[in-house]
């Protein structure tokens, strides 16, 4: 399966299993099993989203947010859960304004899924880790 390296945003092929103890990229050789959400920008958002295997969870969010704010620790945390089976990234529409229409985001936080490239869910508001843990598990 294609993920992709959280350091150079390289794609690396993986084999598929049910879980990992060591993996690194094949570019920048450090561990892609590194689990922290990829900041992404408009001219990357497309080539990691498409070059994914694994689902894509977007967090759409702003630093002058409160619920952004409140749901950051929470996605970074959910984050670790799902090393090689789900990709967090984060979208900050202040600086990434064209993504945030491109998408028709009209409120944040808004989580999208990504799966095969394309959105297959979306939900607004902010989410614990209870719930974003829920949201994951719909999609792997």
């Amino acid at each position: 399966m294609r993920v992709i390296c959280p350091h150079c945003l390289s794609v690396n092929n993986v084999p598929k299993k049910e879980s990992y103890k060591k993996a690194n990229c094949g570019k920048c050789k450090k561990s892609i099993l590194d689990t922290k959400p990829i900041e992404l920008s408009e001219t990357t958002f497309d080539e990691v989203v498409v070059n994914s295997d694994i689902p894509v969870i977007v967090d759409f969010w702003a630093p002058w947010c409160g619920p952004c704010k409140m749901m950051g620790p929470n996605f970074e945390k959910s984050a670790t859960k799902f090393p090689l089976k789900t990709l967090f990234v984060k979208v900050n529409t202040e600086n990434e304004q064209n993504l945030g229409a491109r998408f028709g985001i009209r409120s944040i936080p808004t989580l999208m899924v990504f799966k095969d490239g394309k959105e297959v869910h979306r939900v607004s508001g902010a989410l614990d880790e209870s719930n974003l843990s829920k949201l994951v598990n719909q999609f792997l």
